[in-house]
C-alpha cells in the first residue's frame, strides 16, 4: 500500500510541475496574452537598421555563465530581411550569425539561420514577438540540438527586452536575457 501511495504522490507531483511549466511559467505565455497591449511591436520598424545588444546567459544552475555584447544590422527589402549579428563574449570569443526573416500573414513570420534545424516560426502580438526554433550548437559546445523559445518585449521607449529559454528533452539547460536598442547616430 505504501508503494501505491508513493507512486500516486509522485504522479501528482509530476503533473503539478508539468502544469506550472506549461500553463503558468515562461512556456505558458501565449501571443494572445499580449494582443491588447501597446506599443505595437512592428518588426520592420523596431528591428531595423543598426542596433546594439548586450546580455547574459544563465546555465542550468541559474548562475551567469557568459556575458556578451553584440552589434546587429537589420536590412529590410519588402517583406524579407537579413539580420546580421556580431557577438563578443566575455571569454574573448566572437560569433557571427545571419538571420533571414520573412513576414507572413496575421503577424506571423519565419526565420532561418545556418545553425537552425528546419525553420523557425514566429508571431507578433501587441508589444511582443515570440519565435520558436531548434538550434544546433557548434561542436566545441557539444553539438547538441536545443529547442528555443524567444520572447521579445517592446518597452515604451523602444528598447527591446529579449528572454530566451533553451531546452533539451524538455529540460531547461540555459536562459538568455538581453536588451536591444537602436544605435545613436554618430
Amino acid at each position: 500500500m505504501a508503494a501505491l501511495s508513493f507512486i500516486i504522490g509522485a504522479f501528482v507531483a509530476l503533473m503539478a510541475v508539468w502544469f506550472v511549466r506549461r500553463r503558468i511559467g515562461f512556456l505558458g505565455q501565449r501571443p494572445a496574452h499580449y494582443a491588447e497591449g501597446g506599443p505595437t511591436f512592428d518588426l520592420t520598424r523596431h528591428l531595423s537598421g543598426e542596433m546594439f545588444c548586450d546580455g547574459v546567459i544563465y546555465g542550468p544552475s541559474g548562475r551567469v555563465v557568459s556575458r556578451f555584447a553584440a552589434d546587429f544590422n537589420i536590412v529590410w527589402n519588402g517583406a524579407k530581411a537579413i539580420m546580421s549579428e556580431h557577438f563578443r563574449y566575455d571569454s574573448g570569443e566572437t560569433q557571427d550569425r545571419a538571420w533571414h526573416l520573412e513576414l507572413g500573414e496575421d503577424g506571423r513570420f519565419t526565420a532561418n539561420a545556418d545553425d537552425l534545424i528546419g525553420e523557425g516560426s514566429g508571431v507578433q502580438s501587441g508589444p511582443t514577438v515570440c519565435l520558436s526554433y531548434r538550434i544546433k550548437l557548434p561542436p566545441d559546445a557539444g553539438g547538441h540540438v536545443l529547442d528555443v523559445v524567444d520572447w521579445m518585449y517592446l518597452t515604451p521607449d523602444g528598447t527591446i527586452i529579449n528572454r530566451s529559454q533553451f531546452r533539451k528533452y524538455g529540460f531547461k539547460v540555459a536562459e538568455l536575457v538581453a536588451t536591444m536598442r537602436r544605435k545613436e547616430p554618430a
